[in-house]
């Protein structure tokens, strides 16, 4: 049997960590956006063997354990032990790993409800498997339930699914530009004196946006708490004001990748285009994806 689920990525807007001894119980209150590009896992089953195997790999490169150690913790507890056989699972990766795209809980989620579809299970127990795994191994605090929400998603209540409360925001024909510079460790910031900051200006932000719950007045908080927090400084906030000279709304830094983010309007796609391509910097340009991720048997 071969299943294939794809999860959209994930990108923070602006978010306060909630930590909890319940894995459950922590998340994260927040904003964010998912996105029409993401994370395909394919997962293979046969049986045959006299042993219960399990193998992972990154695109289409096989990694050790502990290298996928939230994957493989997942897929650990979703094979049956007296399975005898071989479980392959192959995770694609449309965005680089480590510049804030939820790439991790990606990885998680499609195996779970990978799996959970292969050998039976629901859509909640995937997903709070999932979101455990990211929690105890500091993958990520909300990405899991932001995924399973879609769309432009707003966290009113931390916590894992089944816990934490996920609302929407109604959003126009908007596209999506992203600009990946580089990798920023989500552990470091957290474990960091930025904690502080990120916990008040978040918290402002979550309440300022719930007056006026729009993606445009969203933009503006997510710059406001970039750049209040520290987060935002030197050469990307220099680049994130040369985006805002042609765009409608203001850019805003990934969280947590050392990267930025626009809503564009169709008529300011060129403009976003030409200005990054003139000054040599990768960037990508998709769209919102809405509803939950997808999963089932794959046959093509």
């Amino acid at each position: 049997m071969l299943v294939r689920a794809f999860v959209p990525a994930h990108i923070t807007a602006f978010f306060v960590p909630v930590f909890h001894d319940d894995p459950l119980k922590a998340g994260s209150l927040g904003a964010g956006i998912n996105l029409d590009k993401g994370t395909n896992v394919f997962a293979s089953i046969e049986t045959g063997t006299l042993e219960r195997h399990i193998h992972i790999a990154f695109n289409g490169e096989p990694v050790k354990r502990e290298e996928a150690i939230i994957s493989y913790s997942v897929a650990e507890r979703l094979v049956p032990n007296d399975f005898l056989g071989e479980v392959e699972i192959w995770q694609y990766f449309d965005f680089p790993n480590g510049h804030g795209f939820g790439n991790s809980a990606g990885g998680a989620l499609g195996t779970a409800l990978a799996l959970s579809y292969a050998f039976g299970g629901t859509w909640l127990k995937a997903s709070q498997l999932a979101h455990e795994a990211e929690v105890k191994h500091k993958g990520g605090l909300g990405d899991v339930i932001a995924q399973l929400s879609g769309g432009i998603e707003v966290r009113v209540r931390a916590g894992g699914p089944g816990v934490g409360v996920v609302d929407n925001l109604f959003f126009e024909d908007y596209r999506v530009l992203v600009v990946p510079l580089g990798r920023l460790s989500t552990r470091e910031v957290l474990d960091g004196d930025v904690v502080g900051a990120i916990e008040r200006e978040g918290r402002l932000a979550l309440e300022r946006l719930l007056k006026d719950p729009r993606p445009e007045r969203m933009m503006i908080l997510a710059r406001e708490f970039a750049e209040k927090t520290g987060l935002l400084s030197g050469e990307l906030l220099e680049l994130a004001r040369q985006l805002d000279r042609v765009l409608s709304n203001p850019s805003s830094m990934i969280m947590l990748g050392r990267g930025l983010f626009a809503l564009l309007r169709e008529d300011e796609v060129e403009n976003a285009i030409n200005l990054l391509s003139d000054l040599d910097l990768p960037y990508d340009v998709t769209g919102i994806h809405e509803g939950r991720p997808k999963v089932g048997r794959w046959v093509g």
